[in-house]
């Protein structure tokens, strides 16, 4: 076993973290480890549980030093400081020059867990391993999931139910809200070391650029942009687009109240708490651009010294983003369409979107159907007949056959809450091949009885 931890945001200003030791559990069981995803990392385990779970946990890392981060964020609006309630940092493993933070979520309370407990329970950390692991293979960017260790405890939310930690890689665990938080302090020193890290860690070919502050907001911003679209792609929908759940390393985080779309209706909430449809499947781009300039806010004085120019600067970069968003939201839907991509292509994407909707369609399958020229004629007979007269090009692992369906994440959480794991691990290995043409018993979309309507976060 051989973590290569070099650690480097302790090195920022202690008023980033605060040290914290993880709980200790009498009798861990490991229920999903990651084979494929610790030979990437060069992590070479034993085979004796009772010694991977060990080390997960932290118990044979004597000399390093285990932290929570602090950061702030709008949540759902509303501006609150915040941090790491229920997550601990192992350290940053280092692995063929990069770097990737190894946490471990659900580990006990830390200085920023408030009134809750900071534990997780088993449903929702086995959602979190299935949904990251099925949006890596979607090629969709990500954190991922390295196991899942059930604790053996207790953990009472609406009702008592099994204890669970994940152990999550990331590039990095930065957010708007670290910035958010950064921008809040009064030394500026403070603030600058936090930029320079995140720079040097995630873009340093940036370090010697003249205008690195701004050319940090243009990536950040095209890659959140690019992210999103790759949700729609699929029809994912996060729930909880939080300040602190937006990574500035571009990857999805923080899998809490997320699902995806069965049948088609562009304002579909899942997430219990989501009242009012901010985070709706349609409004992501929105609020990633909202996101976006609440990270702006915190750099204006970098980009310049003249507010008022600075925010003029940043509201030019935003506009220009939500152009770069619709050209290139038409772009993919014109792929999954298996069209030539050109701007006349709106009109007939709009059709086949509206027919989904009105006819309350599954999403996913909706564009294999397609592909197999296996359409409804009784719906979709006038719009083939327009479809037909443009050109076309074949595109390959644009429209996935295997997402993970949301009744089939809560039926296999409830399996597991009865120690029966047989479809975890079947699901577990299909998601790996989302793109596979093999006929599967995944690819059905739930029946009446099936369907989920709402979504929880497990805190």
């Amino acid at each position: 076993m051989n973590w290569n931890f070099q650690n480097s945001y302790t090195e920022l200003p202690d008023i980033y973290y605060s040290n914290v030791t993880p709980e200790d559990y009498a009798n861990p069981k490991l229920l999903l480890f990651n084979n494929d995803l610790a030979n990437e990392l060069n992590l070479n385990f034993s085979n004796n549980e009772a010694e991977i779970c060990n080390y997960l946990l932290g118990k044979n890392i004597k000399s390093n030093k285990f932290f929570s981060q602090a950061y702030a964020g709008h949540q759902f609006g509303n501006f609150t400081i915040l941090g790491d309630g229920r997550a601990i940092f192992l350290g940053e493993h280092v692995n063929n020059k990069k770097r990737f933070d190894i946490q471990l979520k659900g580990s006990g309370k830390t200085p920023y867990s408030r009134n809750g407990d900071g534990k997780a329970t088993l449903g929702s950390m086995i959602r979190e391993y299935l949904v990251s692991e099925a949006m890596h293979y979607l090629n969709i960017p990500t954190t991922r999931a390295l196991a899942v260790i059930i604790t053996g405890e207790k953990v009472l939310r609406d009702r008592f139910e099994p204890g669970a930690i994940l152990v999550r890689v990331a590039k990095s665990h930065i957010r708007v809200g670290t910035f958010q938080f950064g921008s809040l302090l009064k030394k500026r020193n403070e603030f600058d070391s936090l930029i320079e890290y995140t720079i040097n860690r995630l873009y340093p070919e940036l370090t010697n650029e003249i205008n690195k502050y701004l050319h940090l907001f243009e990536k950040i911003c095209k890659l959140q942009i690019n992210l999103i679209i790759n949700w729609m792609r699929v029809g994912f929908i996060h729930g909880v687009m939080n300040t602190d759940n937006m990574s500035l390393s571009g990857e999805t985080i923080d899998y809490g109240p997320c699902a995806y779309l069965d049948q088609y209706n562009p304002k579909k909430v899942f997430s219990s708490i989501d009242k009012i449809g901010r985070y709706s499947f349609e409004n992501q781009p929105k609020i990633a651009l909202w996101n976006l300039a609440r990270f702006a806010e915190t750099i204006l004085h970098l980009i310049d010294s003249n507010e008022k120019k600075a925010v003029k600067i940043v509201e030019e970069i935003l506009l220009n983003y939500k152009k770069y968003f619709d050209l290139n939201w038409n772009l993919m839907m014109s792929k999954k369409l298996h069209l030539d991509f050109n701007n006349e292509n709106e009109n007939i994407i709009k059709e086949f979107l509206d027919l989904m909707h009105i006819y309350k369609l599954d999403y996913t399958n909706t564009f294999l159907e397609l592909e197999n020229n296996s359409l409804d004629k009784n719906i979709f007979e006038k719009w083939i007949c327009k479809y037909n007269k443009l050109k076309f090009k074949k595109n390959t692992k644009i429209n996935p056959n295997i997402i993970p369906r949301n009744h089939i994440i809560e039926k296999i959480i409830k399996d597991s809450y009865s120690n029966n794991y047989d479809l975890l691990y079947e699901f577990e290995k299909v998601i790996k091949q989302p793109y596979s043409n093999n006929d599967n018993k995944f690819k059905i979309p739930p029946s009446d009885s099936e369907k989920v309507y709402q979504t929880f976060c497990g805190t």
